[in-house]
């Protein structure tokens, strides 16, 4: 495939049979307008038929591409597969449930022609999603965005386009929590967004959870790109002691020079040992976020293992 002027569309897949032709009837007009292009499948290993219909949907369509993993590596590790083999001199990612309108990548594509290396796709409505998801996203962004050290544009997933050098910075990060709406940002380079209306799953059942996959998401994007939570530990840790000396000194004089007794029992220090407890559990449990990903950069363990590639030559994430 000639890389000028073409596109690459990757996409992350997980049990999604029932929505894989829908995906292509409505993606492949689209990008057929655009010119050369081709289509990735990055596939966690799916107990359901999604390997065998992309296979099948390959046999008709040349420019699809399969990439089966050895085991489940997750999305986040899915989608930077896709993008380190990708070929074309733009690079979209999108997921295949058609929450994200296929229709929109012309947008992104035009946008992007202004002089932008990327140009990510900004959430004005989430047909679909409860008021709890809604909740915990717009307070995980505007957290994140208080103490990142970039700026990640808030109701934003992963559905945007790139152009070739901010991929080849990306493939030049090597990190194994890849956040890639937080990884774009860090890269730099021109970047603006469109703004357009997601819509409900039509077909199958997510893979995501509502609450727990947003805070995942969200605690991912604070540790990967923030050491504020050690900062705040730290200063939270100086604050008790703070009020724990003017307490005792209370106390003392309280004791000694007004000869009163200081009311304390056994409910008054059960609670105060079991909120010290939680303060240090909380912090032992922040540092070992920290401490974990340092030993996973450490090992340097593949963020990916291909056991199956279809129309495509599978490449190590890292390797030059």
């Amino acid at each position: 495939m000639s890389v000028e002027k073409s596109i690459s569309v990757v996409v992350p897949v997980y049990n999604e049979e029932q929505n894989i032709k829908p995906f292509l009837s409505r993606i492949v007009p689209v990008l057929e307008k655009l010119g050369p292009h081709e289509i990735i499948f990055c596939l966690d290993p799916s107990p359901d038929q999604t390997q065998a219909v992309i296979e099948k949907e390959i046999e008709k369509n040349p420019n699809l591409r399969l990439l089966v993993f050895s085991r489940r590596f997750g999305q986040p590790a899915a989608t930077m597969a896709g993008i380190w083999h990708c070929e074309g001199e733009w690079c979209v990612v999108i997921d295949v449930d058609l929450q994200d309108p296929p229709e929109i990548i012309p947008k992104l594509f035009e946008k992007a022609k202004e002089g932008y290396d990327v140009v990510t796709a900004r959430r004005r409505d989430r047909h679909g999603e409860n008021l709890v998801k809604k909740t915990v996203s717009h307070l995980g962004y505007a957290v994140i965005n208080k103490i990142a050290e970039v700026h990640i544009p808030p109701n934003t997933g992963d559905f945007r386009i790139m152009s070739r050098r901010v991929i080849d910075e990306l493939m030049r990060l090597k990190e194994k929590h890849g956040f890639l709406r937080g990884l774009v940002p860090l890269v730099g380079f021109p970047q603006s967004e469109i703004v357009y209306d997601r819509d409900a799953r039509k077909l199958g059942q997510g893979n995501y959870s509502p609450l727990t996959g947003s805070l995942r998401i969200g605690f991912n994007g604070i540790i990967a790109f923030s050491t504020s939570p050690l900062k705040i530990v730290m200063w939270t840790g100086f604050l008790i002691a703070c009020i724990s000396f003017i307490a005792s000194l209370g106390m003392f004089f309280a004791k000694f020079a007004l000869n009163t007794t200081y009311p304390m029992g056994i409910p008054t220090i059960t609670i105060l040992i079991l909120f010290m407890g939680g303060v240090q559990m909380v912090s032992i449990g922040i540092l070992g976020e920290y401490i974990g990903r340092t030993y996973d950069e450490v090992r340097d363990r593949p963020l990916y293992i291909v056991k199956k590639a279809v129309n495509i030559e599978p490449r190590t994430y890292g390797a030059s």
